[in-house]
């Protein structure tokens, strides 16, 4: 007994399942089939259980009926009657050939035939669901339908976020009722469910919905935003799917077809031949030499019943298949094979649920049958903003305003700056810190900045590293206003958020890719003062040069791509720094002696051998600045001495051997490095460097140092670091001002004690081995040290 229990059990299950997917009409007919069913069982077991026929031999028989015999006057004693003379087993026989030969076949076979044809109703209606290419599809829908429908996210989280936007748009004690108010996205359905059902209904839908107070409105854990999270993966997934095909549409308006060509078959035969159900059946038999009669009339008990129930089935068949017709034409009226949200679009914010088309809609259409809120709160679950909503809180859960202070630091520019790198968005409690000045995003592909940006009223530098952010209104307003400083690095030029256009007070901006393009709407950036491309440029991009009006600072890194034009760079004449950095230069550009206002020039790691023609500098009266390392420059020319008003000269990084004497015309040189060459020695003439405050000579082949170099008595930073030095000269204690000193890397064996004079000069600042610092008296010793200690 306990299979069949279970047996029935498994079937109630799955029809509890499809009962989603059953329109009306299917379940009407399932109703009625069942009916039909009954009929077919009452049928059967009344023609088991009663007597076919009853039949009686006809004495007189002519033209095929049976005639009354002539009455014969009886004597007393004789019985009264017809006399056969027939045994029981001769009147079985009887019957049983008369009802196997005369009866009509469809009086016969009736119940048999109800059952076929319930059979074949039940079969169409639900092969859709036991065809493996339809079925597995459709239980796949039903279980994410379900997930969906008792999913936290429509139920707790979406009302509770719902809730805050409802509270901060709709003040308490105003009237809310006014149509131009925003609509809340989880209100899906609820005009349309609340005008249909009664009060009791209407709050438990209200509820379903997700229409609940913000305090009634629980939490939404990590465990159940992670389920949320993997159910838009599934449905995403899902739709993918099942939008290839259209089995299940076709399937379906088969089986329909099916039924409908069934109900006219039976409709036809079955009003035909209900007439050939008699009570009366003249019966010819050859049974004369058996029973002495040929001609018989017989009974059929069950005609009447019979025919009642044959009538009672045709009505039911009839009703059956109008309403089969009717669902035909339902499917060739309307076009099943498309889907639109578009009520579900007006009624929310999720202006981005898409229509679906194929089996998906297909299915969504039979659901909207049975209830319309299913496809409503699947619609949720369609929404790349409800999505976006969903991961934001799951982002808000994990990142709290302590993990994220944890990822704050300092930039370069000296700022507090938070650093946000591969998330789905950005955390909500960021900007709760307000204390950043800047904020970086890298890799985050999906992210919108929201109006609450608003509240870091101290930031001032956005960085986006292959972040194609968005913008909300508001939020760009306040951007507009605070942002000075904007990085941008990106792959492709898609990439680059339109918004940063908008930016009507941006002074500096960076773009970083590895194409070749630079955007033409730089040019709507008015106030851009600043300009750093680090990417793959031939040329100078026209845009550029139309930012020569404002623009103060232009640097260009060029990934060591050869940049070949430059002559429309002569246009900017308002440029005060330029930077050519990795250009594969083998010149100095004769564009940039144009440029009279500049006053930094950096050419770093390009490909100069010579700086011939540095006397074309000449014409730079403001020049103060000049960067020429990281290249391949064997000598400098006589012409630098030109340069009189130069400030700072690096020539590091590059193969110098030798020193002009007109370098020293230079009075006014503050810096000068010169390390990583292939210097011997130094001229005597540095001694007329009299504002020099920096000299770096480290990584040479230096031997001596000329006594002329501690005339220079405002040097702070003396760099001799790995050079070929045997001695320290003792004037070295003339260098009061000295603060870093970097001996370390030559072969001195004692160090002056004259070290104790340079009275600002510390352990720390003393680069230089252990045992060589060993070498000095322990007063001056204990003096370096002391300085440490008094400021420990």
């Amino acid at each position: 007994m306990m299979f069949p229990i279970a047996e029935f059990q498994y079937l109630t299950g799955a029809q509890q399942t499809y009962r989603i997917l059953k329109p009306w009409w299917d379940v009407f007919n399932d109703y009625i089939s069942v009916v039909m069913l009954m009929i077919a069982v009452f049928g059967g077991t009344l023609q088991i259980t009663q007597d076919k026929m009853i039949c009686l031999p006809c004495k007189r028989a002519a033209n095929e009926s049976c005639q009354a015999a002539a009455r014969v006057p009886h004597s007393a004693g004789q019985s009264r009657g017809i006399q056969n003379e027939l045994d029981r087993h001769q009147y079985s026989y009887i019957d049983a050939v008369c009802y196997e030969n005369e009866l009509h076949w469809f009086a016969k076979y009736f119940p048999y035939l109800v059952l076929l044809h319930t059979l074949i109703f039940l079969a169409c209606s639900n092969f859709w669901f036991k065809f493996p290419r339809t079925s597995s599809k459709l239980e796949h829908f039903v279980s994410i339908l379900r997930k969906c429908f008792d999913s936290p996210w429509t139920t707790r989280a979406l009302s509770e976020t719902v809730a805050e936007e409802r509270d901060s748009k709709s003040p308490r004690g105003k009237n809310n009722n006014n149509s131009s108010v925003d609509r809340n996205p989880s209100v899906l359905a609820a005009e349309d469910v609340e005008a249909s059902v009664p009060a009791v209904q209407r709050i438990k839908s209200r509820i379903e919905l997700g229409l609940l107070d913000q305090t009634d409105a629980g939490v939404l854990d990590k465990k159940e935003g992670e389920q949320a999270k993997a159910l838009f993966e599934k449905v995403k997934k899902f739709r993918i799917h099942v939008e290839e095909s259209d089995s299940i549409h076709g399937l379906y308006m088969f089986q329909t077809l099916i039924k409908v060509v069934m109900f006219l078959l039976i409709i036809s035969y079955a009003s035909y031949y209900v007439g050939y159900i008699r009570f009366s059946v003249v019966c010819e038999a050859e049974t004369e030499n058996l029973t002495g009669f040929g001609t018989f009339y017989c009974a059929h008990p069950l005609a009447t019943l019979l025919k009642i129930l044959t009538s009672f089935y045709i009505s039911l068949v009839l009703v059956y298949g109008l309403i089969a017709m009717y669902s035909l034409c339902w499917m060739l009226r309307r076009t099943l094979k498309l889907y639109s949200f578009e009520a579900v679009r007006e009624e929310s914010r999720y202006s981005d649920i898409p229509d679906l088309k194929n089996d998906f809609a297909f299915m969504l259409h039979m659901l909207d049958q049975y209830d319309p809120l299913y496809s409503k709160r699947l619609a949720v679950f369609l929404s790349e903003v409800s999505e976006n909503k969903l991961r934001q809180l799951n982002l808000n859960n994990e990142w709290t305003a302590e993990k994220l202070r944890q990822h704050i630091s300092e930039n370069s520019q000296k700022k507090v700056e938070l650093h946000l790198c591969m998330l789905s968005g950005i955390p909500e409690t960021a900007f709760d810190l307000l204390e950043l000045e800047a904020l970086k995003m890298e890799f985050i592909t999906n992210v919108t900045i929201p109006p609450i940006v608003a509240k870091l009223s101290n930031l001032r530098e956005l960085r986006l590293y292959h972040t194609p952010a968005k913008i909300e209104s508001a939020a760009l307003t306040f951007l507009q206003e605070k942002i000075k400083c904007l990085h941008v690095k990106f792959a492709d030029i898609k990439e680059i958020p339109l918004w940063i256009y908008s930016l009507k007070n941006l002074n500096e901006l960076h773009l970083t890719s590895n194409c070749y393009i630079v955007p033409d709407r730089l040019r709507e950036l008015k106030k851009l003062k600043v300009l750093r491309l680090k990417n793959n440029l031939h040329k100078l991009p026209q845009v550029v040069t139309d930012l020569s009006p404002h623009l103060q600072k232009l640097s260009i890194n060029n990934e060591g791509t050869k940049l070949l034009v430059l002559n429309n760079m002569n246009k900017m004449v308002n440029l005060i720094e330029l930077e050519l950095v990795r250009c594969d230069l083998e010149r100095i550009p004769h564009c940039i002696f144009s440029l009279h206002n500049l006053q930094q020039i950096n050419l770093k790691d390009n490909n100069l051998k010579t700086d011939d023609e540095i006397a074309g500098l000449e014409l730079l009266r403001q020049l103060v600045c000049l960067k020429l390392w990281y290249n391949q420059i064997a000598y400098i020319p006589i012409q630098i001495g030109s340069l009189a008003n130069l400030d700072k000269l690096y020539l590091n990084k590059n193969k110098i051997e030798k020193l002009p004497t007109q370098l020293f015309l230079c009075h006014k040189l503050r810096l000068l490095d010169l390390s990583h060459n292939n210097l011997t020695g130094i001229p005597p003439h540095v001694g007329s460097l009299q504002k020099l405050q920096h000299f770096a000579v480290a990584e040479n082949r230096i031997e001596k140092l000329p006594v002329e170099l501690f005339m220079c008595k405002k040097l702070r930073v003396l760099q001799l670091t790995n050079n070929c030095l045997e001695t320290l000269p003792s004037r070295v204690g003339e260098l009061v001002d000295l603060t870093l000193l970097e001996l370390r890397g030559n072969d001195f064996v004692v160090l002056p004690p004259e070290l104790g004079e340079c009275r600002r000069l510390q352990r720390s600042g003393l680069v230089v081995e252990d045992k060589l610092f060993n070498t000095l008296p322990p007063k001056i010793k204990d003096q370096l040290m002391g300085i440490v200690r008094e400021r420990a």
